[in-house]
């Protein structure tokens, strides 16, 4: 019984220890051969990303043209004209002849007061006046005799000269009564309510029956103009010389910045164009600014009083300015630089001298040619003559590697062997 189980024990181990050398045979094997031939094969690479791959990169080029230099502000909205609609008159209120937010014009009817009252005064003048003058007819023939008996000596000069004085009297009880008809005829056309300008109207403060005064605190409506609407923001003092000198070229255009919607998919505010349309006389000691008023049509009516907006207005323009965008410009120890991509799809890292700058361009004053291709992103992974692979639109890489190298558009080096285990894509470490 010992002899049997003795086999069957050593056969079980023969049979383990083929299967070990046959697994690293076939895996363990090439692998090993792989990782000692990749750090002679990176030798023998060019500069580029991981494993002597070129780097993808965008491009973009330096042109010569005109750059604008804005300036951005918060603003608040403000009506051109406001005003809170008040009765002159006393009296109560009968009829409200508009719709709260509706659009009105000018000398349309708002309201109307019950007017019975200031009907029945302005009656009252008029028939006064009718009967002074009656009364000025008749001492005005008075005085006519008086003349004629005066010339015959039938009368004394003192009773001519108080008929006279009587004439005047009643000339002035005229003019007086005159006034008081304009006085009632005045107090009666103010009990209809008319806008002063054209706007829109607000959410009334009173209803119908109630009665109505000069000194109602609320009032019956307000009332704001629309269009056109000002704007009113501030700007730091130390760009006060360019706004001013922008303002003396020409009227100065503003925008106001465009705001996405808040509701997923729903449509965003578009940009209100309007002028500059004057700047304040005094400088906020405390925090050096100073006030600025724009004038915007606001025919769309997207700008409503009260609001807060941002503000973009040009204040200056560098003619012919070199041009680059602003994410190409990268910082080192010895300043400014940017990567140069050559014809052999290699870069150069050049040192350049900034000008004047925006959100997204920079003007160069020196080191670089119109014409010339810039790395605006990728620029992390380069070194001075790193091989490069353009990114174009749709994300393809349309680089061409060096000579010898055999690269293709929209992949690396086609000769370079699969990464060794451990190591991962030079693309994938990328993106991480």
């Amino acid at each position: 019984m010992a002899l049997p189980r003795t086999l069957l024990v050593l056969t079980g181990l023969a049979i383990l220890g083929g299967g070990g050398y046959y697994y690293w045979k076939t895996r363990m094997a090439p692998a090993a051969e792989g990782q000692a031939a990749a750090p002679a094969a990176a030798g023998r690479r060019g500069p580029g990303g991981a494993g002597g791959m070129a780097v993808p990169v965008t491009l973009g080029t330096a042109s010569r043209r005109d750059l604008v230099l804005t300036l951005d502000a918060l603003g608040t909205v403000q009506a051109m004209n406001t005003v809170t609609l008040r009765s002159r008159v006393s009296g109560q209120l009968m009829e409200i002849l508009f719709q709260e937010g509706q659009e009105v014009e000018k000398g349309a009817v708002l309201a109307r007061i019950d007017d019975r009252t200031y009907a029945a005064a302005l009656a009252q003048a008029v028939a006064q006046k009718a009967y002074n003058a009656a009364q000025l007819a008749n001492a005005r023939l008075d005085l006519q005799r008086y003349e004629g008996l005066l010339r015959a000596n039938g009368v004394a000069r003192q009773q001519v000269d108080t008929q006279r004085a009587q004439v005047a009297m009643y000339e002035a009880q005229l003019q007086q009564d005159q006034a008081a008809i304009d006085n009632a005829r005045a107090q009666l056309d103010d009990t209809v309510i008319r806008a002063p300008f054209a706007g829109r109207v607000g959410i009334r403060a009173v209803d119908i029956g109630n009665l109505v005064a000069s000194g109602d605190t609320n009032g019956i409506v307000t009332l704001a103009q629309f269009a056109p609407i000002a704007v009113n923001f501030t700007l730091p003092q130390q760009e006060l010389p360019r706004l001013l000198a922008a303002m003396q070229a020409g009227a100065v255009p503003v925008e106001t910045v465009p705001t996405p919607s808040s509701a997923p998919g729903g449509p965003g505010q578009a940009a209100e164009r309007g002028t500059v349309l004057t700047v304040g006389n005094l400088v906020d000691a405390t925090t050096g600014s100073i006030a600025v008023k724009a004038s915007f049509p606001n025919e769309r009516r997207q700008l409503w009083p009260g609001a807060f907006v941002t503000l973009r207005l040009p204040v200056q323009t560098i003619r012919d300015a070199l041009v680059v965008p602003l994410v190409a410009i990268q910082q080192g120890p010895a300043g400014s630089f940017v990567f140069v991509a050559k014809e052999d799809s290699t870069i150069e890292q050049r040192n350049v001298t900034l000008g004047a700058t925006t959100r997204s361009e920079a003007a160069i004053q020196s080191g670089l040619q119109p014409g010339e291709r810039v790395v605006t992103s990728g620029a992390q992974r380069l070194n001075n003559g790193s091989r490069i692979a353009e990114v174009r639109a749709g994300g393809a890489a349309g680089g061409v590697a060096a000579p010898g190298e055999g690269a293709q558009p929209g992949a690396g080096n086609p000769q370079n062997p699969a990464p060794a285990s451990g190591e991962r894509p030079a693309r994938r470490r990328e993106s991480r």
